[in-house]
């Protein structure tokens, strides 16, 4: 999966550091990032050393082994006042939004976070997702949402405060469960409705309030197919940084032998019943609910649905 960097190690606590020439700069503006790729699709992003003195701010992100990355911040200050501002997050000071151009270093262009999905090296697509990830929290928490006044960023953790009523801001993950719904030899796979991504997948949604994860495992299968399940078993977990979503996988027997689909269609297009033949190859080797397909492809399902049931 796509946090598998091995033999390269992840650190995501927060320290205040200023930012090196030769330290790694993510630069983010909605769903895109800034990167170039070499002739053999090989990702890369620019250095701060790139970036003329003055063009750029940097706010410290995390580390993969010894290279430290840091978020990347347009500085325009007031050039046009036509466009839209921006405040900063520790001065409160005006700038132009993120949207606006600025000195873009040679052979890097914006393209779109899902080139993540497949990207290579595996470390520098973890990196991309999870920064832009954090970047959009960042933006999302400029301000105050109990009293609006601009949030300052904390020197110690990873936190916004408001100076004013005191309240705080951490990064939101919220937890969702993968559901591979096995019964007669058969594995239950879907596709959703209205959504970019048309391929197969399995019964998936978020926890609610006041719910256990292996309740949410229940409660989203029943909604969404109409069929009862048991003998659950947990098999892995996944932080899905695209979404702010921490993923916990389950294999799961269907309760009876009563197979009928009553699919939600606000959620799914369709849904089935498809044997090991029918389930498609892992070839992103980037997601959870690809790597249990694949696992039940192989027959090495029926190992998890052993033993003490959850």
């Amino acid at each position: 999966m796509i946090q598998d960097i091995e033999p390269h190690q992840f650190h995501i606590e927060y320290f205040h550091y200023y930012p090196r020439r030769e330290d790694t700069v993510l630069v983010c503006r909605g769903q895109s990032v800034l990167l170039k790729q070499n002739g053999r699709g090989m990702i890369s992003f620019p250095k701060v050393e790139n970036f003329p003195e003055g063009e750029m701010r940097f706010r410290y992100l995390f580390r993969i082994d010894e290279e430290r990355f840091f978020l990347g911040i347009p500085s325009l200050g007031k050039q046009a006042e036509d466009i839209q501002k921006w405040v900063d997050f520790e001065t409160g000071e005006e700038h132009c939004d993120f949207g606006q151009d600025f000195p873009v270093p040679s052979g890097y262009r914006f393209e779109n976070i899902r080139i993540f999905r497949g990207g290579r090296p595996v470390d520098r697509a973890f990196a991309g997702m999870v920064g832009c990830r954090l970047a959009q929290w960042y933006e999302e928490s400029r301000f105050c949402g109990h009293c609006g006044v601009p949030m300052v960023h904390d020197e110690k953790e990873r936190m916004m405060r408001c100076p004013k009523c005191g309240r705080t801001r951490y990064p939101v993950i919220c937890p969702a469960v993968i559901v591979a719904v096995v019964h007669n030899g058969k594995l239950l796979m879907s596709r959703y409705a209205g959504r970019s991504y048309k391929n197969y997948a399995l019964i998936a949604g978020f926890a609610e309030t006041g719910e256990t994860i292996e309740q949410t495992v229940h409660r989203e299968v029943m909604e969404e197919v109409g069929l009862p399940v048991r003998n659950l078993h947990f098999y892995k977990s996944q932080p899905w940084a695209f979404t702010g979503t921490l993923l916990m996988g389950f294999f799961c027997e269907l309760d009876g032998s009563d197979e009928t689909i009553t699919l939600e269609e606000d959620e799914l297009s369709e849904a089935g019943w498809f044997t090991p033949e029918q389930v498609p190859e892992d070839e992103e080797h980037c997601s959870l609910t690809a790597e249990m397909m694949e696992v039940f492809r192989r027959g090495e399902h029926r190992r998890y649905l052993s033993g003490q049931s959850l």
